[in-house]
């Protein structure tokens, strides 16, 4: 989700949001389980109750504290985005149906785009604001007006709508853009149009009065600026004038800074799900130990109704099963995993004096055959992840993930299964002198690689993220398995925020001082749904923290963009599974949520880790 080094670094959310534990920055991934397990009775009748109140637990350490749906890097986040933003103001367009992240009509604000060569058109349904007036076309070209004056002030941006030519309301429920040349529909759908979010006409104004940003972009920056500081005054979120105008179907009723925020429903809403709980609550923590202290407490002032397990104290469970017993009494236990990748990155642009190392191919196949997704996950997550197999994300399982994907997804072998057997010829046979326990050096520089001398030796500085237990097994195991060849890693544990310090050193103009670096959660396809890679492994772009640059990769990225044809995605995902531009790691579950037994339409879960609480009610 979420700003975490990732988002600054990533676009999209690979922040991924809520997750396992104190201190890791906004995003992460995984796939949602629709399959779950619960202990215990509930006694309840299943009659459906109508009213009540649904507590949710944050993800501890990381309250939403930014309403405006216009957010700079620094408060990117999942818990802003889906915890707070979406549930009262609704993006133009819905993902996530059921666990798949795909559009959901039903959902969205607009009908799905039609695309006719270069020209788009967005025809929206009939929505209205909670002040009375219509969701309208005014109202996107308002957002878009807004990104095209302050565009280094969207989090979230991938240049977009910079490749639109043309932008009109054409009517109250139409808009037209004529692009640059012809996209690839779906990733025009998926990628751009999903940034939308409409603002209403209440909210185009400054300090001194009404403003028309909707009509004009020199109108645009001064009202960013307002509506900005207005967004800094956390207290007024539940009294303003400004947010208090909203289309989801939630509205604010009390917001504290400390993350204790309550929603009732919006009496307007227009969508097909009217909320059935009297309010919606989320509350803070500091520590996933807290959060769970709570869960475990029938006694306690706080009942949690929708919370987590810590991953420390998550049960075994049985190859092929979806959990293990649960521990919890009265509680549905149900991973979330979201649509996403992960890795540790290897940095080819480090001043260290090891960049030249990071560049061989051959190195980072090494890398790759000492890292043992399976072990991993196996262990430390007992059994909660998914492999990595490639850019493009396993869970759930998507059209988008290619056929060799799928298979060694399938037999349980990625593209570079650990073999330290494999790693150590890797190594001798391009001139390396291998020492187990010890350092290795090269011996034959001619062999090494360009800019590799004589005598240089395979000693790498390592950050990662700190404070989640599996994270710290998972790189104790790493550095074991490097260490049998001579290839030392020397870890350097520190807060998630300070890991590869944001983002790609070059293009953003920050040190390069680290070799490799481990964010402790990855990537997730939110809200650039397709993963087409263009924000995340293309040469110079931002969100490529180890700065690999590859030609090949490029065209066939670019491909995608404008390619409709399946085939050309899967084409591509395949050469960059096997041109490891960061090494694949093991996707641990996003949460693992624990579900009061008498809640329920809180399941399945988005892979897309947003939330829908107007599905969710009471039983007897």
């Amino acid at each position: 989700m979420e700003s975490s080094p990732e988002r600054q670094g990533k676009s999209r959310f690979r922040w991924r949001g809520r997750m396992l534990a104190a201190g890791v920055g906004a995003v992460t991934l995984a796939l949602v389980a629709g399959a779950c397990s619960s202990t215990g009775s509930s006694g309840s009748s299943g009659a459906p109750v109508k009213g009540g109140t649904a507590v949710m637990a944050e993800f501890p350490s990381s309250p939403p504290n930014y309403v405006f749906p216009f957010m700079n890097s620094t408060y990117a986040s999942n818990s802003n985005i889906f915890d707070l933003q979406w549930l009262m103001y609704r993006p133009l367009y819905w993902f996530g149906t059921g666990a798949q992240p795909t559009l959901n009509t039903s959902l969205s604000l607009a009908s799905p785009a039609t695309f006719n060569g270069t020209k788009v058109t967005v025809n929206l349904k009939h929505y209205m604001w909670s002040n009375g007036t219509q969701v309208t076309a005014q109202d996107v070209e308002f957002w878009l007006n807004m990104l095209l004056a302050v565009p280094q002030d969207w989090g979230l941006g991938t240049g977009f709508p910079q490749d639109v030519k043309d932008i009109t309301a054409v009517s109250p429920t139409e808009l037209t853009m004529v692009m640059d040349k012809a996209y690839n529909p779906t990733w025009f759908q998926y990628n751009e149009l999903s940034q939308i979010t409409p603002l209403p006409a209440a909210w185009d104004r400054t300090a001194s009065g009404p403003s028309n940003c909707d009509t004009t972009v020199s109108d645009c920056a001064a009202v960013y600026s307002y509506l900005n500081a207005q967004a800094q005054d956390t207290g007024g979120y539940a009294t303003s004038p400004i947010w208090s105008v909203v289309d989801g179907p939630w509205k604010l009723s009390a917001f504290n800074a400390d993350g204790h925020m309550t929603f009732v429903p919006n009496k307007s809403y227009s969508g097909p799900v009217k909320p059935k709980l009297a309010a919606f609550e989320e509350v803070p923590f500091t520590t996933d130990a807290a959060e769970y202290d709570v869960l475990q407490s029938p006694n306690s002032s706080t009942k949690i109704d929708y919370g987590y397990l810590p991953p420390e104290d998550a049960p075994d469970k049985a190859a092929g099963a979806t959990v293990g017993a649960n521990p919890l009494h009265g509680y549905t236990l149900a991973p979330l995993y979201a649509f996403g990748i992960d890795y540790y990155s290897i940095n080819e642009q480090s001043n260290t004096g090891n960049a030249p190392i990071m560049r061989q191919l051959y190195f980072r196949q090494a890398m790759a055959y000492l890292t043992n997704q399976a072990a991993v996950i196996k262990g430390p997550l007992r059994g909660y992840g998914t492999p990595t197999v490639g850019p493009v994300g396993s869970t759930p399982a998507t059209q988008f993930l290619s056929p060799t994907g799928k298979a060694q997804v399938s037999s349980g072998i990625g593209p570079f299964p650990y073999n330290p057997a494999k790693a150590k010829s890797l190594l001798t046979s391009h001139g390396w002198k291998v020492v187990p326990g010890g350092v290795s050096s090269c011996v034959d520089p001619a062999k090494c690689g360009p800019g590799i001398a004589a005598g240089k030796t395979l000693s790498f500085n390592f950050p990662y993220a700190t404070g989640v237990q599996w994270i710290a097994a998972m790189m104790a195991q790493l550095q074991s398995n490097a260490a049998q060849l001579g290839v030392k890693l020397n870890l350097e544990p520190k807060p998630a925020a300070q890991v590869g310090a944001g983002g790609n050193c070059v293009v953003g103009k920050i040190p390069c001082t680290w070799d490799m670096a481990y964010y402790g959660n990855g990537w997730t396809f939110s809200p650039d749904f397709l993963p087409t890679g263009d924000t995340l492994f293309m040469c110079n772009a931002v969100a490529n923290i180890g700065g690999y640059c590859d030609q090949a990769n490029d065209a066939l990225i670019q491909k995608t963009l404008t390619s409709s044809n399946l085939q050309d995605m899967y084409t591509w995902q395949d050469y960059l599974a096997q041109q490891l531009p960061e090494i694949w790691a093991p996707d641990a579950a996003a949460q693992l949520t624990e579900i009061a037994s008498n809640l329920k339409g809180a399941l399945p879960q988005s892979s897309t880790l947003s939330i829908n609480p107007e599905n969710w009610y009471f039983v007897k």
